[in-house]
């Protein structure tokens, strides 16, 4: 009887167990649904009124003034009827919207939204998303001219989940342009089409390294324990400065090799790459002795701490001062390990796409 009664019991605590799993699923998809479909509503609207906007304009005179009036008069009929959230401002963007995106929908799609208003255009939606992030983000990108600088800040918006504060912050640090110049034309044209992937370690490089985020004077004196202490203390903002994949391991990790100790700065581990990744901090110029140094940390993690089935470990010297020359000839052809220039102010952003645009111009010739 006892049994019967706790085989019941059993029966009943799992079917609650199932109904709570059940319904928290569901109510996650349901607001992820929903939250999607808001998102996908917001956008084909203005994209549908910047259309009619640019429409209307074409048809009248070609001046300025005839162009104002239209997106000032539909301003005020729109705020008569829906109060505020249709400013000039809006439809402008609006406009500058379907200019900028206009490829990306159908006529047959903009028909069944804007003029039949039929419920069958988000299946559409369902099987391939035009759109990849919200209005706000796309009131940021719409100010990049650069194409492909653009295309790449939408899919890694996408891609990682920045909200807009997080993708000014990787615009203004010119985060395109730092990956950029790490990499070849193939890797460049690839930039653009798939954002950051990361296949390989020579993916993980950025020129510079930026940490403005540290708040430290770039003409102040320090040393190499302080810039340390000021990344661990803001460690979580550093992360995202190294990009997609890492986790915090150690700092100041100790080995000991014949009786003698050393330590590594920063151990990570890129979840992508499946390997380690150490990171040395110099304040002063780099020198062959460091670039031994790393390469002795990388030799015993290779041999000693990394398993079977995972990949080489990665060496980074973020120094104030790099010196390409120096790394390729201390170091054998397939060594990991890479150096990369720290800056702790926003570089010069103008400048950065300049000295994109003489690189691609070498490659082409």
């Amino acid at each position: 009887m006892r049994n019967n009664i706790s085989t019941e019991i059993t029966t009943v605590d799992a079917e609650i167990i199932k109904l709570c799993t059940d319904s928290v699923e569901l109510i996650h998809y349901a607001r992820n649904v929903a939250v999607k479909q808001v998102n996908v509503l917001q956008i084909m609207t203005y994209y549908s009124l910047g259309r009619w906007i640019v429409e209307t304009q074409q048809m009248g005179q070609k001046r300025a003034k005839y162009g104002s009036k239209v997106i000032k008069t539909l301003s005020e009929e729109l705020q008569k009827e829906f109060g505020k959230g249709f400013s000039q401002e809006t439809l402008k963007n609006a406009r500058k919207f379907y200019l900028t995106y206009k490829e990306r929908i159908s006529e047959t799609v903009f028909t069944l939204f804007a003029v039949e208003k039929s419920k069958t255009v988000f299946g559409f939606f369902e099987d391939e998303q035009p759109f990849l992030v919200s209005w706000s983000h796309y009131i940021q990108l719409m100010r990049i001219e650069n194409e492909d600088e653009r295309s790449f800040y939408e899919i890694e918006s996408a891609k990682s989940g920045w909200g807009v504060r997080t993708l000014q912050r990787q615009y203004n640090s010119s985060l395109y342009e730092r990956l950029a110049l790490s990499r070849d034309k193939e890797g460049v044209l690839r930039l653009a089409k798939e954002g950051n992937v990361i296949t390989k370690p020579e993916d993980i490089i950025k020129q510079p390294t930026v940490l403005e985020f540290l708040g430290m004077e770039e003409k102040a004196k320090y040393s190499e324990t302080d810039l340390e202490t000021a990344l661990i203390n803001k460690l979580q903002k550093f992360l995202l400065e190294l990009g997609k994949g890492y986790l915090f391991e150690a700092r100041q990790k100790r080995f000991t090799y014949e009786e003698d100790n050393y330590y590594v700065d920063l151990v990570f581990y890129n979840r992508l790459l499946r390997c380690y990744v150490l990171v040395d901090l110099k304040v002063d110029k780099l020198t062959h002795q460091d670039i031994g140094q790393m390469q002795m940390y990388v030799n015993y993690y290779d041999r000693y701490e990394k398993l079977d089935d995972e990949n080489p470990t990665i060496g980074i010297l973020l120094c104030k001062e790099k010196n390409d020359a120096l790394v390729e000839i201390t170091l054998p052809k397939d060594a990991n390990i890479y150096a990369s220039e720290y800056k702790l102010y926003l570089p010069d952003k103008k400048l950065l796409q300049q000295k994109l645009k003489e690189w691609i111009a070498e490659e082409e010739e």
